[in-house]
C-alpha cells in the first residue's frame, strides 16, 4: 500500500495531457513511419531511412530519413501512434518516450522538448525482417520558425493542388 498510493497517482499525473501546442499522428508501416499534422490543414508525409550508398557526409548510416519531423520547442506536444500491420514501437530515448503502435488501437503520450536540436529514435519492437530499418527523426526549432515552415509547407502544397488540378 505504501507503494501502491504514491504509484498511482504518478501513474494519473504522467496520463494527463496539457493542452497541447501541436498534435502529431504517427503510423507504422512495415518498413516505415507516416506523419500527420491534423492540426494544420492536414499535412501529412512518410519518412524513410536513407539508403546507405544515398547518404551525405554528415547523415548517420541506418539513423537518417528522407523526411523529418519539424516541432517547435518550449511546447507541449501529444503524439498519437497506431499501427497499420504489425506492432511498431514508436521511441525517442532523449525525450523518455516509448509508445507501442498497435493495429486498430490509438495510443497517445505528451513530450515538452526544452532546446532545438536533432532527436533521434527508431522502432524497438520486433515487428519483422527490416525492423531495424525504422528510424526516427525529430527537429526541434524556435516556434517562430516553425510556423514559418508550416506556412511554406501549405503554400507549397497548395501550389501542387493547383499544378495538378
Amino acid at each position: 500500500l505504501f507503494i501502491a498510493f504514491p504509484s498511482l497517482r504518478l501513474l494519473y499525473l504522467l496520463d494527463e495531457i496539457n493542452e497541447p501546442l501541436v498534435t502529431l499522428k504517427t503510423i507504422g508501416h512495415q518498413w516505415y513511419w507516416s506523419y500527420e499534422y491534423s492540426d494544420f490543414m492536414n499535412i501529412e508525409f512518410d519518412s524513410y531511412m536513407i539508403p546507405t550508398n544515398e547518404l551525405n557526409i554528415n547523415n548517420f548510416r541506418l539513423l537518417d530519413v528522407d523526411n523529418r519531423v519539424i516541432l517547435p520547442m518550449n511546447s507541449q506536444i501529444r503524439i498519437l501512434v497506431t499501427a497499420a500491420d504489425v506492432i511498431h514501437s514508436w521511441t525517442i530515448p532523449a525525450f523518455g518516450v516509448k509508445v507501442d503502435g498497435t493495429p486498430g488501437r490509438l495510443n497517445q503520450t505528451n513530450f515538452f522538448i526544452n532546446r532545438p536540436g536533432l532527436f533521434y529514435g527508431q522502432c524497438s519492437e520486433i515487428c519483422g525482417a527490416n525492423h531495424s530499418f525504422m528510424p526516427i527523426v525529430i527537429e526541434s526549432i524556435p516556434t517562430n520558425f516553425f510556423i514559418k515552415w508550416i506556412m511554406n509547407y501549405s503554400n507549397s502544397l497548395d501550389d501542387w493542388k493547383q499544378v495538378m488540378g
